[in-house]
């Protein structure tokens, strides 16, 4: 098992019963129970379940908790279906990256704040929650595909740029209508994001800030001269020391620099590991 990083991953893995597994089955299962008797009662079963802090003051105190499975999505059966089914698919992928009490966490922590949030303006959802996951889902797997239309094929991360911009529009449709207080329900879920990745994201931005100071470096620069260089004079950019094939003749061979040999000596990737080091 993989050593704890942050003090959230310590306390998971000193405390693993505070996990409920398969915790997005559980609460697409209540979705989808109110989403049908909504059906068949107009909306009733919802309004007895919703966040409403006047009622939960007189005692209903269910509505804590039962707002989470109060449907957030509109539209008919398929969206609902394929919203449910999207979200299902990010919080299992999740719970089996995290383990279930990180995950658990991460999303109580959302309900916690929606509470807190939603005794201020009066109301709370699980709607930006669920649309935070989905940021928690493209940093941890930024590279992998869906989909869209079920025929384009679309990285994750650029998915993740369009849920931002959706954050962005409905906080400024809030803040147009002089609806200031709602401004704080899709906030709370960026910031619940943040608390679980403030760390990665840190370090992210270090390495891309040290590897932009690198390509600017005039040490670089010299270097990418001289391989331009060596190519045109030579005919090829990279040759191994050990076997001296070249990149024009095995143009799917990969080459490496080693860091131990004194210079610049190039290795195929037969020999980056296995060659006697170079030490004037």
């Amino acid at each position: 098992m993989r050593a704890p990083d942050s003090w959230l991953d310590r306390f998971a893995y000193k405390h693993p019963r505070l996990g409920i597994p398969r915790l997005m089955l559980w609460v697409v299962i209540g979705n989808v129970l109110v989403f049908f008797f909504d059906l068949f009662s107009s909306g009733a079963c919802s309004a007895m379940l919703a966040f409403y802090p006047p009622l939960i003051f007189r005692g209903e105190l269910w509505r804590l908790v039962t707002f989470i499975f109060v449907p957030s999505s509109g539209g008919g059966v398929l969206s609902f279906a394929l919203f449910l089914y999207f979200y299902y698919f990010i919080g299992s992928v999740l719970e089996r990256e995290w383990g279930s009490a990180k995950f658990t966490l991460f999303y109580l922590m959302g309900v916690v704040l929606n509470i807190a949030v939603g005794f201020v303006t009066g109301g709370a959802t699980m709607h930006y929650v669920n649309l935070s996951m989905f940021f928690a889902f493209a940093t941890l797997y930024p590279d992998m595909q869906f989909l869209l239309f079920f025929l384009i094929p679309v990285k994750v991360k650029w998915l993740a740029w369009l849920d931002a911009a959706l954050f962005a529009l409905d906080i400024l449709m809030m803040a147009l209508e002089g609806a200031y207080l709602y401004m704080l329900l899709p906030v709370v879920a960026i910031l619940n994001y943040f608390l679980f990745f403030y760390s990665p994201i840190l370090e992210l931005l270090g390495r891309n800030r040290r590897r932009a100071q690198h390509q600017r470096s005039q040490a670089a620069v010299n270097f990418r001269a001289a391989q331009k260089k060596a190519k045109e004079t030579r005919g090829y950019m990279h040759k191994c020391a050990v076997c001296g094939r070249t990149d024009t003749d095995n143009p799917g061979l990969e080459f490496r620099y080693c860091s131990k040999c004194d210079g610049y000596y190039c290795y195929c990737m037969d020999h980056i590991n296995n060659h006697v080091h170079v030490v004037k």
